[in-house]
């Protein structure tokens, strides 16, 4: 995974995010529109990944969430499912020593109990040889649901008998799979869907949201600046009025 020199330079950017969370939606459909199985299109994706990697190192973005497995994707197809599962364990058994070489953190948000044991331990051992690491890090929801996320946190304070006048964002924070990472200052979404399916609900109440038609695994470099563009003309105001009302 060698960086190539990037031909877009970040000195383009006057804002470039911190943290970036990517719905990483048509492989299904860009399978399909070539007569190949959902799986090809899987497959296709994740090959995207790499390179969407490699461009947020070049334009100093620190951190990258990917939607990969929703708790919901486990009514899929069985043979859909074991695929994917499949995947995931390449990519590890592929791609980790690698990641580690570059200088990216993995980390997992959602739930591994309904995981086999071996795969289970390859992604426990990937984040544990990869803390250290600080160029990126790579947020893999994997089995992982919003409303499932803010359900276990709420479920843990209450076993950890936290005093209800204690709770407030900050606390509520601390109990997310995302606990130390902050809020995804762009989420963007490919396929052109336009709903959020249950990801990062908690954490994505202020983020800017971009939306493309363009298919995930044709979503390149080229695209990724074109959402930053976008994220530039945003006046992200958190509620408040935007700073151009202020003057008037």
């Amino acid at each position: 995974m060698t960086s190539e020199p990037p031909t877009n330079s970040p000195d383009n950017l006057p804002k470039v995010p911190t943290h970036i969370a990517i719905v990483m939606d048509g492989n299904g459909r860009w399978a399909a529109s070539r007569g190949l199985p959902r799986l090809a299109g899987h497959r296709a994706g994740t090959e995207n990944l790499r390179r969407i990697i490699r461009a947020c190192v070049d334009f100093n973005i620190k951190i990258l969430t990917i939607y990969a497995f929703s708790t919901e994707n486990w009514g899929r197809p069985s043979e859909e499912v074991e695929g994917l599962m499949m995947i995931l364990e390449d990519v590890i058994d592929k791609e980790l020593d690698e990641l580690n070489a570059e200088g990216v953190q993995l980390r997992h948000i959602g739930r591994l109990d309904q995981l086999n044991q071996r795969l289970r331990e390859k992604v426990l051992h990937a984040v544990e040889t990869t803390k250290n690491n600080s160029k990126l890090t790579l947020c893999i929801a994997w089995n992982y649901g919003g409303r499932d996320e803010i359900i276990c946190a709420i479920k843990h304070m209450i076993k950890e008998g936290v005093d209800p006048e204690e709770i407030d964002e900050d606390r509520v924070n601390r109990y997310m799979f995302t606990a130390g990472i902050p809020d995804p200052d762009l989420l963007i979404r490919t396929s052109g869907e336009m709903r959020i399916s249950n990801f990062l609900i908690w954490q994505s109440a202020y983020s800017e949201w971009y939306i493309t038609p363009t298919l995930w695994p044709d979503f390149d470099r080229e695209e990724l600046q074109k959402a930053l563009q976008a994220y530039n003309q945003r006046d992200r105001r958190f509620g408040k009025l935007s700073t151009a009302c202020d003057k008037v």
